[in-house]
């Protein structure tokens, strides 16, 4: 039975290849993960999910726990992803994650002091509002959770991500979509494992050096609910004033 009702579009089809690699895009009610290392593009793929998802009217939240929003703003307009309307007229709402100060939410109280980053995220009603939210990185909110950590020293992180799971299985439920961008090379496979397990869509983000070029790719290592059929490596680049672009096509 055809599920194509039950997807978001990535849009953008007059621009990149992106949505049609994958399918014709994200099948609602999925926890996507996607991973890499350092530099490897998290922010770029997931500022491009935001900005097709917003074309194709869907409302999003985007919470960054490295950029403020002049930075968001002036990051998106680089790539040619004009936010600015999206986030004037509240089809985008732009989170600062502000773990240096204690805080998760810039948006809130400054005076309230943070001990628990994990809960007070699950608490905000407002981030969790939209039809797709993006939290890019996640791991750094693991890192920064004192309540996590102590449970990581007594070695019971992965009962923790069983319970941050069991939350974001309650929102998709409403037919969401969430994406979870992490740096695996910052937390214990204990604190990973599980959101790798549950994932519905799970990609890597691999970097690979051909003499003296770094070429990047997208590694689909799980799509459930896919569309059409989804190339299991897809090549692409992040050019300034472009955006993504898909350099090779793979098949699965």
């Amino acid at each position: 039975m055809s599920q194509f009702k039950n997807i978001f579009s990535l849009g953008l089809d007059d621009r990149d290849r992106l949505n049609k690699e994958l399918g014709g895009g994200i099948p609602t009610g999925s926890i996507v993960l996607m991973e890499g290392d350092y530099g490897a593009g998290k922010s770029a793929i997931s500022q491009r999910f935001a900005y097709g998802l917003c074309q194709t009217e869907k409302s999003v939240t985007f919470l960054s726990t490295e950029l403020e929003v002049k930075g968001f703003v002036d990051q998106m307009d680089s790539l040619n992803y004009n936010v600015e309307e999206h986030l004037l007229f509240e089809n985008m709402l732009f989170l600062h994650g502000d773990l240096d100060s204690g805080g998760v939410l810039s948006a809130t109280d400054e005076e309230q002091t943070r001990q628990d980053l994990l809960t007070d995220l699950m608490d905000e009603e407002t981030l969790w509002s939209a039809d797709v939210i993006i939290i890019d990185t996640f791991d750094a909110i693991l890192r920064n959770d004192p309540k996590f950590e102590a449970l990581v020293r007594q070695n019971e992180e992965r009962q923790a991500a069983l319970e941050i799971i069991s939350f974001l299985r309650d929102v998709i439920s409403q037919g969401k979509i969430v994406v979870l961008t992490v740096d695996p090379s910052t937390v214990g496979e204990e604190a990973i494992g599980p959101f790798r397990s549950i994932a519905d869509v799970f990609i890597e983000l691999e970097m690979i050096e051909v003499g003296n070029d770094i070429r990047r790719q997208l590694f689909i290592k799980r799509f459930a609910g896919m569309g059409e059929q989804v190339g299991d490596r897809i090549g692409y680049s992040v050019r300034s004033g472009t955006g993504i672009v898909i350099e090779n096509r793979s098949v699965a």
